[in-house]
């Protein structure tokens, strides 16, 4: 005699994996359900499931690699101490232009880079007018080169050159430094490709008064410790990426003082005070070149799946893999989604570009963003709920929660940090940026703020890498 089958619980209670409409009609009829969302490794892609295995037979080396270079970004101690030309700062020569992103030719760059790249050299004396600076860069007489490769990072256009002042930040724990111009503000400025002779006035000013002072007062102070700071930020309302007012505003009154003392202050001391009070952006590019003080350590660490750098150009999005050295992996860029300011809509946007992807990089930006539920709601992604699942999903793809970068409204969970090409490939999550608007049209300038994602594509072409890498 069989036994008998077990009884059904009751009520009934449902799991439902996938398509939500089993969960809905279950849920219409009364019956307790919850909705699981299940999708398939890979997408259900079998060539990229089969390299998924591969790494995961190396599962216990890989772990081992991402655990010293998660610890080497988390434990990251980025000290803002100096404010110096780039020539100085970097060994920049004459004749060289940084730019944000990966490598990119002058015949592929978007009109906003162009634009800033040609007032740029202008700025600079190189060439008087654009049509004498197009022919420079033409020629091969002015080298173009991303930021990363010289230590440094960019907003948008990213645009470095040796007179340009940028601030340095030094990673206390691991001896490196990175660097980044000062912020310029925000309607017409460089960053966003505008290029008029307002721009070129700004960065004079900038070259002449503002950054020498910053650097005495920085100096004087024997620097200002950035963890600390962004850790009290993110606790009042700003991600570091499109929301810096509390951070600008902490900033700012730690250099008060230092600004206040430095020799020769007096007479620059007005206006950089009312430069600093009415750009509330002005920590953008100090958290920017925290981000990649703290993240290059964890460079170049053999079988570590370890995203250590996101940038894009305009043209081109590309990352950088712990495990991978220097190599770029790249692929369109996609155009951002957001609001708009007055008298402008998407078809005049640029596709998105800047370095400023490191900070969602070190577990700010997009990751953050249930710390700042004020940047959803500006860039058009929703309001408190919106932002708590961002960050929740952005969970699925990272390596750890960041010991100091904690969230209080999730109960003091940290931020999501470190991007793992593996995680990203098998759910198909690419990792969501929080980003200014540029104008297509050279010489506009920004014209909104929104978020766009990574493609997809980038971390299958490390992935890829990554598998022969480490075959047996």
């Amino acid at each position: 005699m069989s036994s008998p089958r077990p009884a059904l619980p009751s009520p009934l209670r449902v799991v439902n994996l996938g398509l939500e409409g089993f969960a809905q009609d279950l849920a219409a009829a009364g019956v307790p359900v919850v909705q699981v969302d299940w999708r398939p490794p890979a997408g259900g892609d079998p060539a990229l499931a089969g390299l998924l295995a591969r790494l995961d037979a190396r599962r216990e080396q890989i772990d081992r690699a991402n655990d010293a270079a998660i610890g080497r970004v988390v434990d990251g101690e980025p000290w803002l101490v100096d404010c110096v030309p780039a020539g100085d700062a970097l060994g920049l020569p004459a004749r060289v232009v940084l730019h944000a992103g990966p490598p990119l030719d002058w015949a592929r760059a978007c009109e906003p880079m162009r634009a800033a790249i040609l007032c740029a050299i202008r700025y600079e004396g190189w060439a008087a007018d654009d049509d004498a600076a197009r022919g420079l860069v033409e020629r091969g007489e002015v080298h173009l080169e991303p930021c990363h490769h010289r230590g440094a990072v960019g907003p948008m256009t990213g645009l470095i050159t040796r007179s340009m002042p940028v601030f340095v930040v030094e990673n206390r724990r691991h001896g490196n430094r990175a660097f980044a111009t000062i912020n310029e503000g925000l309607g017409k400025v460089l960053r966003f490709g505008a290029n008029d002779e307002t721009v070129v006035a700004r960065l004079h000013w900038l070259a002449a008064d503002a950054g020498p002072l910053l650097g005495a007062a920085l100096r004087q102070a024997g620097g200002i410790d950035l963890r600390a700071l962004m850790a009290q930020a993110l606790r009042m309302g700003d991600e570091m990426h499109q929301r810096n007012v509390a951070a600008s505003s902490l900033l700012a009154r730690a250099l008060m003082a230092p600004l206040a003392r430095a020799e020769g202050a007096t007479p620059m001391l007005e206006r950089l005070a009312s430069f600093l009070a009415g750009n509330d952006q002005f920590f953008l590019n100090v958290a920017m070149a925290a981000g990649k003080a703290v993240a290059d350590p964890a460079a170049g660490i053999a079988k570590s799946t370890l995203v250590t750098v996101m940038a894009r150009n305009g043209t081109d999005f590309g990352i950088r893999v712990s495990g991978l050295d220097d190599r770029w992996f790249t692929a369109p860029v996609l155009m951002p989604l957001g609001l708009y300011f007055p008298g402008f809509v998407a078809d005049d946007a640029n596709p998105d570009l800047g370095d400023s992807t490191i900070v969602e990089t070190i577990g700010l930006g997009g990751g953050a963003m249930a710390a700042s539920p004020a940047v959803a709601r500006f860039v058009g992604a929703g309001g408190v709920a919106e932002a708590m699942r961002v960050t929740e999903e952005m969970r699925e793809i990272v390596l750890a929660e960041h010991p100091h970068f904690r969230i209080p409204a999730l109960d003091e969970r940290g931020t999501p940090v470190g991007i793992d090409v593996r995680r990203v490939v098998e759910t198909g999550i690419t990792p969501l940026i929080n980003t200014g608007i540029a104008g297509r049209k050279a010489g506009t300038g920004q014209i909104g703020a929104g978020v766009v994602r990574a493609p997809l594509a980038c971390f299958v072409l490390a992935l890829e890498a990554l598998a022969e890498t480490l075959a047996p």
